[in-house]
């Protein structure tokens, strides 16, 4: 008896000990903090020419390669703004004609690179060069690029495209010893145009012809006067067809950018929408069909008695130092022009 008692004594004390460690074992420890470092933001580089010189050349590289392997995906993480409309617009065309995706070679560049604070951003450059179309030498056409870097950890992209007219002298640009361009303000009152109004005042001569007031101050061509002519001409083809077509220059959001010139002017670039709408407001008359140049966009019905299309386009101009008193004052005149329909709709009819 007292042998059993002993060995009950061993055994409770062992029996506590390994109840207290399972209780133990089953409790939540406070675990220590795990810090993680922080990653500091990419340092701005400053904008040199060296600096616009490797993005243009990186641009080129992998713009062939996206467009060899016909990946807009890849395209697109190239562009921005209203180049990525066009962009997309080009592979949707081609892809709907059957056609391979163009591919270009391109020249020496002439880069132009204004002088920015290391730390502002956006950073842009402009490039003159000439490019042709893989394949077909005689395309050879002289470009105007823009290149925008919005922050450190973004990549450069072009936001802006547009062919120098022909015939037409390219403004040449003031470089510095250095070799940097000037950038102009938005409102900079030593041109005849303030930049940020270029584009407006092209806009209301395409809209109202060389009576306009704004004629005043911009020349005639093509894509000025000439876009008056256009609307009123396809204005009367669509009135035969019992068809009404509305033709609307407006601005866009897209930025626009301006660089001194070796005379005191600008070069500036910009962008505008042509927004139409050709209407069948009888109900006799048959919907309208579809433009030739929009067909890509749309899935070749006519929902009501209305097509819309959105054209993106993308200009450069020449925009001249002011005058001193009494001497002659130079108008404006566009020097580039380039762009295509990015948007069609077929809005069904509006209920009463």
């Amino acid at each position: 008896m007292h042998r059993f008692l002993r060995v009950i004594a061993a055994v409770v004390p062992l029996t506590l000990a390994l109840a207290a460690a399972a209780c133990a074992e089953g409790k939540t420890e406070a675990r220590p903090a795990v810090s993680v470092p922080e990653t500091a933001p990419p340092a701005p580089v400053p904008l040199t020419p060296q600096v616009a010189e490797q993005a243009f050349r990186t641009y080129v590289i992998d713009e062939d390669v996206a467009r060899a392997a016909v990946d807009e995906r890849l395209a697109l993480a190239w562009t921005s703004d209203g180049q990525a409309q066009l962009t997309a617009a080009e592979f949707r065309k081609a892809a709907y004609d059957g056609d391979p995706v163009r591919r270009f070679t391109y020249g020496k560049p002439r880069l132009y690179v204004p002088k920015l604070k290391d730390a502002a951003y956006p950073q842009w450059f402009m490039v003159s060069v000439e490019r042709s179309v893989l394949g077909k030498p005689k395309s050879e056409h002289r470009l105007l690029m823009t290149f925008v870097l919005r922050g450190p950890s973004d990549r450069w992209r072009l936001t802006h495209a547009t062919l120098l007219q022909k015939k037409v002298k390219e403004p040449k640009v003031a470089i510095d010893d250095d070799g940097y361009a000037e950038a102009l303000s938005t409102d900079d009152t030593s041109v005849l145009i303030r930049p940020r109004d270029v584009g407006g005042i092209q806009a209301t001569v395409a809209a109202e012809g060389g009576g306009s007031v704004a004629a005043k101050v911009m020349k005639a061509n093509a894509v000025t006067t000439g876009f008056y002519r256009d609307a009123r001409r396809e204005k009367k083809k669509a009135k035969k067809k019992d068809l009404t077509l509305q033709v609307v220059y407006t601005a866009t959001p897209f930025p626009y950018f301006g660089l001194r010139t070796e005379n005191g002017g600008g070069l500036v670039v910009y962008s505008l929408f042509r927004n139409t709408a050709l209407v069948a407001k009888d109900p006799d008359t048959p919907k309208p069909e579809i433009p030739d140049d929009a067909e890509h966009l749309l899935d070749g019905t006519v929902e009501g008695n209305e097509v819309d299309t959105t054209s993106t386009l993308h200009f450069a101009a020449f925009d001249p130092p002011k005058a001193k008193k009494g001497k002659p004052q130079q108008k404006a005149y566009v020097v580039a022009d380039d762009g295509s329909i990015t948007k069609a709709a077929t809005p069904p009819i509006k209920k009463p």
